[in-house]
């Protein structure tokens, strides 16, 4: 695994700042930023519970606004930089919109679909993938999980 770059870090540190946000809420603390020409398009937190939609995982609402920003479905050349691995649902959904690269801070072992249990993302039957790069602020995307679910027990 390649060692990790300042600006890995610091687009990360925005994305557990939207973490941050979730857990504030009462919702399970997983934050996303879609990242394109080194400017945050998209950003959002898990809202599954505010929306009641199972659906609302931040990377799905990230790649809306990012969608929604660029007036295209096809976010080609785009990073997405989320706290969690991403589950298979939102996996896919990255490579529906052709994301062209995965960060992600701690991975999922009961859910992960970039590595953990499965690797969509770069599954060759698949007609896209894309590059991952694991483990960026792992230790600080961890530890806003493990409180949250602490508290909950």
């Amino acid at each position: 695994m390649p060692k990790n770059n300042d600006k890995d870090i610091s687009l990360m540190q925005e994305a557990l700042k939207e973490a941050e946000i979730a857990y504030s809420r009462q919702e399970v603390p997983v934050g996303a930023v879609v990242v394109y020409q080194n400017k945050i398009i998209g950003r959002a937190h898990n809202q599954k519970e505010e929306l009641q939609d199972p659906t609302a995982h931040a990377e799905i609402l990230a790649i809306q606004q990012a969608a929604k920003y660029l007036g295209s479905w096809y976010l080609e050349d785009i990073d997405l930089y989320v706290t969690l691995e991403p589950c298979p649902m939102c996996a896919y959904a990255m490579l529906q919109a052709r994301i062209n690269r995965l960060i992600f801070g701690t991975p999922d072992p009961k859910a992960g679909a970039a590595g953990s249990i499965i690797n969509i993302v770069q599954d060759k039957r698949f007609n896209h993938q894309m590059e991952v790069v694991s483990g960026v602020l792992k230790k600080e995307c961890s530890l806003i999980l493990q409180k949250f679910f602490q508290e909950r027990r």
